[in-house]
């Protein structure tokens, strides 16, 4: 049986981090997606990254599947996707989740305090 500090230890384990000064130089560019997976509350609270897409941690698998009906175009397997949540747990099970389902390029910014803290600029939602 597996306890959730286990499941984050090996999530953590397998995607990488990304600090938030590094993900700023890759904002913008089409080759990437910012993955915002907090719920809708915590997102209207205080904005997001510039351009994400907003994806609740328990809609991924669906968005991300492009066999599934709820299929968000923005979703590419070629991309390098950089999750974030609060505080980096939620973004580093999600970022296992999909290096499960053939996402090879992804990263795990944590939290989106730590986005704020580095200057990195929000958009309202």
């Amino acid at each position: 049986m597996k306890t959730v500090q286990t499941m984050l230890a090996e999530a953590e384990a397998e995607v990488p981090r990304i600090s938030p000064d590094e993900a700023k130089g890759l904002l913008g560019r089409a080759d990437v997606l910012f993955l915002d997976v907090r719920e809708p509350a915590e997102v209207a609270t205080s904005g997001k990254v510039p351009g994400a897409v907003a994806v609740p941690r328990g809609l991924v698998e669906f968005r991300a599947d492009p066999a599934s009906a709820m299929h968000d175009k923005a979703f590419d397997r070629a991309k390098t996707v950089i999750a974030y949540c609060a505080s980096g747990g939620r973004s580093a099970l999600v970022g296992k989740t999909l290096k499960e389902m053939g996402y090879s390029n992804v990263r795990n910014l944590g939290g989106f305090k730590g986005w704020l803290e580095a200057g990195g600029d929000v958009e309202k939602t």
